[in-house]
C-alpha cells in the first residue's frame, strides 16, 4: 500500500481518530521532520495552489482602512473591560485551561460547544435583538463584530464564487493569496439561484470565537510535533460542531508597531519565530508538505468548503500579543435556548397537576414518554445549566442577557426532579403490577445511571462547587 493511501482517512474517520493513532503516526515519523513551506520557498504558491486551493488569503491592505481602525480598537475594548476568558476544557479525560482567552459573540442565544465546554454568545445587536449592555464601549464592540461578520460574508461568498467558477472552467490555478489590487471575479451567468443560495448559507455565520494570547505571559507553550514549526497556540484540529462544508473567516490582529512589520530574514531556515503564522496539513498525509502562512496585522484567510474536514490547522505564536476573530457557521440545531427550552416544554407536558408542597402526578406513565422525559431532563442539567453555571460570572462582564433564560431553565429542571420522583413513587406503588413496575424502571434506568454518573464526575472536577479562576 502506498504510504499516502495507508494515512488517508475518511471524514467520519477524522473525526474518530484517537490518540493512540497519533502517537503511530509520531513513532513511524522517529526522529525526522515533516516537510513544510513559508513564503521564502520556490515552491511554497504552486504548493498552495495544488494542495490547498480551498484555503485563500486576503492581505491587510485590501480590507478597509476604516474597518481595520474599529475592529482593532473593538478588541482592545472588550480586553480593557476582562471580556476574555480562558476556557476549561477536557481533553483526554483531563480538565485543563486552554492557553488561549476568548470570548463567543454572535446571534441571540446561541452556544458553540468545542471540547465538551459550551460556549455562551454575547449577543450581537442584530435586528430586533433586546440585548443590553454592561458599558456603551462593550455594545459598541459587539457592533463592530457584527459589521465585521457581515464584511466577512460578502468576502466569503465572492471567495466561493471565484473558486466554483474556476471549477468550471477547470482552471488549476486558483488564486490563493489576494492583495488590494487583485482583480475579482464574478460568477456570470453560469449560476443559478440554488447556487447561490448554497454559497449564502456556507456563509452565513452566526457566531464569532474572539481569541486573545500574549505569548510572553505563557510559561509554557507546546511544541508542534510532527513538521518543527515551533511554539503553538493552538494544536493541530479540525474546527468542531459546524454546518457541513460551510466556511471559516479568520481576521486576524497581532498588536505589532510599524517597525517590526517586516519581511522574513532569508537566512532563517523555517518559519519567523517572531511572527504569527498558521500551519495547515492534510490530515494523516506525511508526504504532501504543510504550510506555514504568516499572518500580519488585518490579515484575513477563508477556508472554504470541505477544507475544514480534509485539513487540520494550528495557530503557530509569533512574539506580540494578538487577537482573532473567527468567524463560523454553527451547526445549532440542539445549541439555541429556543431549541431547550422547546424540549423542557415537552418533557413537562406529562405533568398533570401540581401540588403546593412541589410534587406533582403524571399524565402518563408509558415507557415512551417517561424515557423521553429522563433524556431531557439530563440535556437541559448537563449540557445547560452546568455548562452555564461553572463558567462562573464570565458572562455578566458583558451582559446580562443569559440571566433571566437560564433561571427559568433551572425551575424547568426543578419540575422534573419532581417529575423522577414521581415515576419512583408510582413504582413503589402498592396495586402496580409487577410487569408495568419493571417496564417503567426499564424506561427510565440507562438515564439515571447516566445522570448520577456524569454528577459524580462533575463533582469530581469541582466544576458545581468552585468558581474556576479564568484570568
Amino acid at each position: 500500500m502506498h504510504r499516502r493511501d495507508k494515512h488517508r482517512k475518511t471524514r467520519k474517520q477524522i473525526k474518530v481518530i484517537c490518540f493512540e493513532e497519533k502517537l503511530r503516526l509520531l513513532e513511524e515519523l522517529e526522529d525526522t521532520w515533516l516537510p513544510y513551506l513559508t513564503p521564502k520557498d520556490d515552491e511554497f504558491y504552486q504548493q498552495w495552489q495544488l494542495k490547498y486551493p480551498k484555503l485563500i488569503l486576503r492581505e491587510a491592505a485590501s480590507v478597509p482602512e476604516l474597518l481595520h481602525k474599529e475592529v482593532q480598537q473593538a478588541f482592545l475594548t472588550l480586553h480593557k473591560h476582562g471580556c476574555l476568558f480562558r476556557d476549561l476544557v477536557r481533553i483526554q479525560g483531563k480538565d485543563l485551561l486552554t492557553p488561549v482567552s476568548r470570548i463567543l459573540i454572535g446571534n441571540p442565544g446561541c452556544t458553540y460547544k468545542y471540547l465538551n465546554t459550551r460556549l455562551f454568545t454575547v449577543p450581537w445587536p442584530v435586528k430586533g435583538s433586546d440585548a443590553k449592555y454592561n458599558e456603551a464601549e462593550i455594545a459598541a464592540a459587539c457592533q463592530t463584530f457584527l459589521k465585521l461578520n457581515s464584511y466577512l460574508q460578502v468576502e466569503t461568498i465572492q471567495a466561493l464564487e471565484e473558486l466554483a467558477a474556476k471549477e468550471k472552467a477547470n482552471i488549476d490555478a486558483v488564486p490563493v493569496c489576494i492583495g488590494p489590487d487583485f482583480p475579482r471575479v464574478g460568477m456570470g451567468s453560469s449560476f443559478d439561484g440554488h447556487d447561490e443560495i448554497d454559497m449564502k448559507n456556507r456563509a452565513a455565520y452566526n457566531v464569532t470565537l474572539l481569541n486573545f494570547m500574549d505569548p510572553q505571559k505563557m510559561p509554557y507553550l507546546k511544541e508542534e510535533p510532527y513538521f518543527g514549526m515551533g511554539k503553538m497556540a493552538v494544536s493541530w484540529h479540525h474546527d468542531e460542531n459546524l454546518v457541513d462544508r460551510s466556511a471559516v473567516a479568520v481576521y486576524s490582529y497581532s498588536c505589532e508597531g510599524p517597525e517590526e512589520e517586516s519581511e522574513d530574514d532569508p537566512q532563517l531556515e523555517g518559519r519567523d519565530p517572531d511572527i504569527w503564522h498558521v500551519g495547515f496539513k492534510i490530515s494523516w498525509d506525511i508526504e504532501t508538505p504543510g504550510l506555514a502562512i504568516p499572518l500580519h496585522q488585518g490579515d484575513c484567510y477563508f477556508m472554504l468548503d470541505d477544507l475544514n474536514a480534509t485539513h487540520q490547522h494550528c495557530v503557530l505564536a509569533g512574539l506580540p500579543p494578538r487577537f482573532s476573530s473567527t468567524h463560523r457557521v454553527a451547526e445549532c440545531s440542539t445549541g439555541t435556548l429556543e431549541y431547550i427550552l422547546q424540549r423542557c416544554q415537552v418533557a413537562l407536558q406529562n405533568v398533570r397537576e401540581e401540588a403546593d408542597n412541589g410534587e406533582i402526578s403524571l399524565k402518563s406513565l408509558e415507557s415512551v414518554v417517561l424515557k423521553q422525559g429522563e433524556e431531557i431532563h439530563n440535556e437541559v442539567e448537563f449540557e445547560w445549566l452546568r455548562q452555564f453555571w461553572f463558567q462562573g460570572s464570565r458572562y455578566k462582564k458583558c451582559t446580562d442577557w443569559w440571566c433571566q433564560p437560564m433561571s427559568q431553565l433551572e425551575e424547568m429542571w426543578r419540575k422534573m426532579e419532581w417529575l423522577t420522583s414521581a415515576v419512583l413513587r408510582e413504582v413503589r406503588r402498592e396495586g402496580v403490577p409487577m410487569e408495568q413496575k419493571n417496564e417503567m424502571l426499564t424506561s427510565i434506568l440507562a438515564s439515571i445511571t447516566t445522570r448520577q454518573n456524569l454528577r459524580r464526575e462533575w463533582h469530581a472536577s469541582n466544576l458545581d462547587t468552585i468558581e474556576v479562576k479564568w484570568n
